[in-house]
């Protein structure tokens, strides 16, 4: 099956947001595997929205978070629940939304160009972490509310892949 990136015309953020869920789940629909749509996912996000410098999963093996599919630089392959922006989100099971990675005390600087990140915790229906999804940027507050509640819905639609 080929699948055709389609140009997203809508006006507003939280439109864009919506028209990138509804490409995401045409994407991954019909693939079960994780991996495969992990993939796929961080190359459609990436390859969509404006300013992002890093785009990816960092998955969780039981003890640790380590690097998955992603679009971008080389980036930290482990990192620890409860360090940096990563392991905080996954730690807390809590969005976090970094404005200016500089002022979030003990970020994990993987790609020097970053200045601001959102992280969204993946979690399984039965409360067991998968992972999260992270996602990078060069300017400084290129991440708002309007990101989080689209971000959090596009992770939605990736962890939905997972149930069957």
């Amino acid at each position: 099956m080929t699948y055709e990136l389609k140009s997203l015309v809508s006006g507003s953020k939280r439109e864009h947001y919506a028209e990138l869920a509804q490409q995401a789940h045409g994407l991954l629909a019909d693939e079960r595997d994780p991996i495969a749509n992990a993939a796929n996912f961080a190359a459609l996000v990436f390859h969509s929205l404006p300013d992002l410098n890093w785009a990816g999963f960092y998955l969780y093996d039981g003890s640790e978070l380590v690097v998955g599919p992603f679009q971008g630089k080389p980036a930290c392959i482990r990192i620890a629940l409860g360090r940096g922006v990563c392991g905080t989100a996954a730690q807390s099971r809590q969005t976090q939304l970094v404005r200016d990675v500089h002022a979030f005390d003990g970020h994990i600087a993987c790609d020097a160009a970053s200045n601001s990140e959102i992280v969204v915790p993946l979690v399984k229906p039965d409360g067991s972490l998968f992972g999260v999804w992270d996602v990078d940027s060069p300017l400084v507050a290129r991440f708002d509310e309007d990101d989080r509640t689209g971000m959090e819905a596009l992770c939605a639609v990736f962890m939905a892949t997972l149930k069957a």
